[in-house]
């Protein structure tokens, strides 16, 4: 073993561990001090673990750090034994980064919050797993063609995968949350870790003080974008209001009095005016969470649901924002108002017991044969 790989594995493995530590504290104290944020939708029994799924995963990085520097130091890194070690470890390491994914709000719509999908791409990573695992059993590391690695193509393609959707996560969350130089960078880390990958299957391109340095320079860097993740996910934490601090109160058609301590609004009348669809789609929301019980609470939002798009919920919110002139600390966010249940479905924060819908207005619209299903929701 060089110096060079002594050096890169003892660092990894350290600042890997003291990553993952850092991580899972930081979690430990947000579910401590955002309880009821966080497990506000006891329906769901579920909470946000996201951080926790990142944590694992470094934690995967110390053993596979510890698995390299051992298989070096005992002369058996290019044994049978050695590749399947570390086609288990990637596999580990890919499941948590995949589930904490499911928890990134902004992740592609395709798996967040959707379990059906997450089951399918763990099936994928399983199944590409094991054809990598029986291409080095049959092969050996000996399957090498004009200086391609064969046997660890699959496991690159996965790895790409992952990373692309990392890359697109990391860049919506941190550019809604307002760090857009994060966000730039943490595109350009994505690809320093896909890239750091290559020289691994691309023998041609492996020089090895060159390959260490974009190693341990993408995972020190990724550690740190986890890290600057959860202090934002701290503050939008911090911002979000309560459910039960908020009212509101349906006066009349196109009017609502609407109460937010923590955003300074404190029964404040918005006047929806001619944007009829947007207030016509907010009582709709409230009439569900007053009135409803179970899934009745909530309003799919897809092409085959009540809502069509997630566009109309956006609106609502820009709508509530334009009218009142609020400053950009103070302005609503969809998630303020919406809780997302996953599988496509909304329902409104607040308690039922602080939404107030006018009897006259509230029977105006059950009557409506449009809206007729609504009958039974408020029986």
């Amino acid at each position: 073993m060089t110096d060079v790989a002594q050096f890169h594995n003892l660092a990894h493995i350290f600042i890997s561990f003291i990553g993952a530590i850092l991580l899972l504290a930081i979690y430990s104290n947000i579910r401590k001090r955002f309880r009821q944020i966080l497990e506000e939708d006891e329906s769901q029994k579920r909470v946000d673990s996201g951080l926790l799924y990142l944590s694992l995963a470094m934690f995967v990085w110390v053993c596979s750090g510890i698995w390299a520097y051992v298989s070096q130091r005992f002369e058996f890194s290019d044994t049978i034994i050695y590749q399947i070690g570390v086609n288990l470890l990637s596999i580990i390491n890919n499941l948590f980064l995949l589930l904490a994914l499911f928890y990134f709000y902004y992740a592609p719509k395709f798996i967040y919050n959707n379990t059906k999908n997450v089951k399918i791409i763990i099936g994928i990573i399983i199944a590409v797993t094991s054809v990598t695992l029986l291409m080095s059993s049959i092969f050996g590391n000996d399957n090498i063609y004009y200086n391609i690695k064969l046997n660890a193509i699959p496991d690159l393609i996965l790895s790409g995968f992952l990373c692309f959707l990392l890359l697109i996560s990391f860049y919506k969350t941190f550019l809604h949350r307002g760090l857009k130089i994060v966000a730039t960078i943490s595109v350009i880390i994505m690809i320093l870790i896909f890239a750091s990958q290559l020289p691994e299957i691309f023998l041609s391109l492996n020089d090895e003080f060159t390959t260490y340095l974009i190693k341990i320079i993408a995972k020190t860097s990724l550690i740190s974008l986890f890290l600057v993740l959860a202090t934002s996910w701290v503050i939008q934490l911090a911002n979000t209001p309560r459910p039960n601090e908020m009212r509101i109160k349906f006066l009349d058609w196109s009017l609502i009095q609407l109460s937010i301590p923590s955003k300074n609004i404190n029964n404040i009348q918005v006047d929806f005016g001619s944007k009829t669809t947007q207030y016509k789609n907010l009582l709709k929301f409230a009439i569900r969470r007053a009135n409803g019980k179970g899934d009745l609470q909530s309003i799919l939002v897809s092409s085959a649901g009540e809502i069509k798009n997630q566009t109309y919920l956006t609106r609502i919110i820009e709508n509530i924002n334009e009218i009142l002139q609020l400053d950009t600390e103070q302005q609503l966010q969809r998630r303020d108002l919406f809780t997302f249940l996953g599988e496509g479905k909304y329902r409104l924060r607040m308690i039922p017991e602080n939404i107030t819908i006018d009897e006259g207005l509230l029977h105006e619209f059950v009557q409506s044969i449009e809206n007729d299903e609504y009958k039974s929701v408020c029986n």
